[in-house]
Formats: structure tokens, C-alpha cells, sequence
């Protein structure tokens, strides 16, 4: 092989190098229903129940910049939504904890708009859009989703940060973009409310 012809690299193989660091990097904890509270090295989270990690006002880093296409093929930006406390939920149409926790978070989301209080979701590893809409319409989904089959938006989250790290993950991102809870587990009603509501009480 040439020289010239060994230094090229196709955008195909580019793109199939990235889909597999981004399913490397979800595939230790995909669809579980546990994880662990540690955010890293060097951080001040303070872990709950060993799902739940929560960052002291003092302590929290910002979300990453995320935009893109949602499922619907509209554009999306996280940064829109600052001002307002973010839920955002990790999840895959083809992940039975995600289904489980899918009404769970319909509730709340329809409970607590009226408070400030917006959810998004970042979708993940499925790879026909058809499948996750069926979720959304089966489920009533009231908020919008990030389409992010090859999980490179989750990968915007630092390492050492309240990072995703189990699907489904949900954070919540206080009304200064920083994120200030992070949940390893499929997550209830009530579980949801004690996390979400001291962040939607702050100053």
C-alpha cells in the first residue's frame, strides 16, 4: 500500500470510529437499573442512595452546550432553556427501565411546568427514528427529545462532571445551566419530586 493511500482515512471509517467510542462509552451501564454516585477524582457530589449524586450550589459545573435535531427533525438547543430548571432524561425506546419510568416522568413534567420547570430528553441508540416516536406517542410524551443515536451528545458531558452514566440517567440542571442532580436509575414519582423540588425552591 502507498503511502498516500495508508494516510487517507474515508469519512466512513471516521463516522463507524465515532459511533463505536460513543456505544463503548454507554455500554458498561446501558439500560440498568443501578450505577454509582461517584462523579470522579477530585469532585464534592454527595451521593444519596448510590443512584443519586447531588452537587452543592457552590460545586456545580455548567451543562455542556447541546443543540441539534430533535425526533420530530426541529432544532433544539439546551442553552434556550436557561432561566428555567431542566430535567433531562437518557433514554432508548428499546429500554424496559425506560418505559418503567416513562409515565412517572409524563406526571411530573405535566406537574411542575407551570413552576418553571422544563424536560427534555436525549434519545439514544435507536437507530430508527420510527421506534422512538411510537414511544413518545405511546407514552404522551409532552416535551421534545434530542435524536442522538450514536450518543455524541452524551459524550459533550466532561468527564469527572455529573455526567450520564447508565441509561436511563436523568440530571437536573438548575436555572444558572449548571447541573445540580444526577440520577443513575429509573426514577418514580416520588423519588423524581424529592430531587427536583429543593432545585425548583432555590433563589
Amino acid at each position: 500500500m502507498s503511502p498516500t493511500r495508508a494516510g487517507r482515512r474515508s469519512p466512513l471509517r471516521g463516522a463507524v470510529a465515532l459511533a463505536g467510542i460513543a456505544v463503548s462509552a454507554l455500554a458498561l451501564s446501558a439500560c440498568s437499573g443501578g450505577g454509582t454516585a461517584s462523579g470522579g477524582s477530585g469532585t464534592n457530589f454527595v451521593g444519596g442512595s448510590g443512584e443519586i449524586s447531588r452537587a452543592a450550589k457552590a460545586d456545580r459545573r455548567p451543562a455542556p452546550a447541546i443543540s441539534g435535531a430533535s425526533i420530530d427533525g426541529k432544532q433544539l438547543n439546551l442553552a434556550d432553556y436557561k432561566g428555567k430548571v431542566v430535567v433531562l432524561n437518557v433514554w432508548g425506546a428499546w429500554c424496559s427501565p425506560c418505559r418503567a419510568e416513562a409515565p412517572h416522568l409524563v406526571k411530573v413534567a405535566n406537574e411542575t411546568k407551570a413552576k418553571g420547570v422544563e424536560f427534555v430528553g436525549i434519545n439514544t441508540r435507536d437507530p430508527d427514528k420510527a421506534r422512538a416516536h411510537a414511544f413518545e406517542t405511546q407514552f404522551h410524551v409532552p416535551y421534545p427529545s434530542f435524536y442522538d443515536p450514536i450518543g455524541k451528545l452524551i459524550l459533550k458531558f466532561p468527564k469527572g462532571s455529573l455526567m450520564p452514566q447508565a441509561i436511563p440517567s436523568t440530571l437536573i440542571i438548575d436555572r444558572d445551566g449548571k447541573v445540580a442532580v444526577r440520577i443513575l436509575m429509573p426514577v418514580g414519582e416520588d423519588k423524581l419530586h424529592q430531587a427536583l423540588d429543593p432545585i425548583v425552591a432555590e433563589k
